[in-house]
């Protein structure tokens, strides 16, 4: 508390509040962005939709973009970080191996489970048009390269969820599914505290198994 006091923000304390206020942004600023387009947008013929389809290859690969600038240098960090405490390497420079590791985990896993989420977006909170879907891309790629440029570790799925829910509730309030917002809120709040039960938990376990194995 004592560093956001005098507006310093480090360690732990920035990335719980990366992580609090990019959902925020993402929510406001995607019913910023929806608002606006939908006024610009006013009066257009209907296939204007292929232009927006085609406007989304731009978008999309913004977002992925932004999505590899935030959440692959998170394992890239914690993978270097232990590489540097085990001595393995000198100085805290992150390995070209890692880079590729890092690349390649994040793109299977996208491949192999990234449609279910894909899924949960685009029609369990809001039908997402092609209007919709270009707002989202816009939006979170904005917040993220954002929070990458100030060095704050956010999650993507978050500012992509919420953005979507801004863009809903910016066009008709009462078409997003709450309640699925809400168990998604839900998992949010609940994953935090149980990735720091577990972390301790694996610490513990490591400790007592070298401390077995000094006493054999």
């Amino acid at each position: 508390m004592g560093e956001l006091a005098h507006g310093h923000v480090a360690g732990v304390t920035k990335v719980l509040l990366a992580l609090i206020v990019s959902p925020l942004l993402g929510f406001w600023v995607a019913f910023a962005v929806h608002k606006l387009m939908s006024r610009l947008l006013a009066g257009a013929r209907p296939r204007v939709a292929r232009d927006l389809r085609r406007a989304q290859f731009i978008t999309a690969a913004g977002l992925a973009f932004s999505h590899g600038a935030n959440d692959a240098q998170k394992s890239m960090g914690i993978l270097t970080l232990v590489l540097l405490l085990g001595g393995f390497i000198h100085e805290f420079k992150v390995p070209f191996w890692v880079m590729l590791a890092c690349a390649t985990a994040i793109t299977l896993g996208i491949l192999s489970g990234g449609w279910r989420i894909v899924r949960t977006l685009g029609f369990a909170i809001y039908k997402v048009r092609p209007l919709h879907a270009l707002d989202s891309q816009l939006t979170s790629a904005m917040v993220i390269l954002g929070a990458s440029a100030m060095g704050a570790p956010v999650s993507t799925t978050h500012v992509v969820a919420t953005s979507i829910m801004g863009i809903g509730y910016a066009e008709r309030p009462k078409a997003v599914r709450w309640s699925k917002a809400g168990e998604i809120a839900t998992t949010w709040v609940v994953t935090i505290p149980a990735g720091a039960l577990m972390g301790m938990l694996f610490y513990a376990l490591s400790l007592a198994a070298g401390n077995v194995y000094k006493s054999l």
